[in-house]
């Protein structure tokens, strides 16, 4: 049983802007801040109760469960630090784009090796969890499932190639929608409206857009139809936004994905 407290404590290697965001979600969802140990040497202003450390050589204790949270870049350089504190059959956890199994298993022989791919969400309980798991431990997934809950939907990926996809889809996909969303606001000022009121307007607009999509089991393809009239407004507007909004997507998501690829091999 995978158990986070503050003597069995959740180890962070790297707690930039997605691991804090996982940080804050477990903690607003009612695990002690004591139960959590991070290495980093450029966080502040962590909870008051985590256990911050600047480097690994000042971690006094063997851990069970560690997330790894760096840049995928940076993961050879760091990897012996993380083996040092390291129990022998440590669960590991890793939100690093790119970096397959089999670098981890390489690097960290002997551990229980996870990949996941949250997003920013993750801190209000909103998260895509996306999950590859090599083991196929339906217990292990049952624990691992527990411990998410807090932090949003978990979701298991067949193969792993795939999680470069979930990586350009919900990884990097609030980028995008915030893009979106910016994009919206400035049309509303070239249309003639303040720029506060504008990323009012587009901001409140999203926000029930998404609660109705989110909550209805309706497609989002039926839901466009419905607001659009024949001959009005929305569908004066579709006729633009549709020709080539599928491709620019496509091709998004593609760009992502495949720099999830690059990263993957080795240099």
């Amino acid at each position: 049983m995978i158990e986070i407290s503050r003597d069995s404590p959740l180890l962070f290697f790297g707690c930039g802007n997605m691991g804090r965001a996982m940080l804050d979600g477990w903690i607003a969802g009612g695990i002690d801040p004591a139960a959590f140990i991070v290495i980093d040497p450029m966080a502040q202003s962590l909870p008051d109760g985590v256990s911050h450390f600047t480097d690994a050589s000042q971690v006094r204790r063997k851990v069970g469960v560690a997330l790894i949270a760096v840049k995928p870049q940076i993961f050879g350089q760091i990897a012996g630090q993380l083996e040092a504190i390291l129990s022998a059959d440590a669960l590991l956890l890793s939100v690093m784009a790119g970096v397959r199994v089999e670098t981890l298993r390489a690097a960290l022989p002997g551990r229980r090796v996870m990949r996941l791919m949250p997003n920013l969400a993750a801190a209000l309980g909103k998260s895509p969890l996306g999950l590859f798991d090599p083991s196929g431990d339906a217990v292990l997934r049952g624990e691992i499932e527990a411990l998410l809950n807090p932090l949003g939907t978990p979701v298991w990926i067949s193969e792993e190639h795939l999680m470069d996809a979930v990586t350009a889809l919900a990884g990097s996909g609030p980028a995008f929608v915030y893009r979106f969303i910016d994009a919206l606001a400035k049309a509303g000022e070239a249309l003639g409206l303040e720029p506060a009121v504008s990323e009012e307007l587009a901001k409140a607009m999203i926000d029930g857009a998404v609660d109705l999509a989110v909550s209805s089991d309706t497609s989002a393809e039926e839901l466009a139809r419905r607001v659009t009239s024949p001959g009005g407004t929305t569908a004066a507007g579709l006729a633009v936004l549709d020709d080539g909004l599928q491709q620019l997507l496509n091709e998004t998501l593609r760009a992502a994905r495949d720099r999830g690829v690059e990263l993957s091999k080795p240099d």
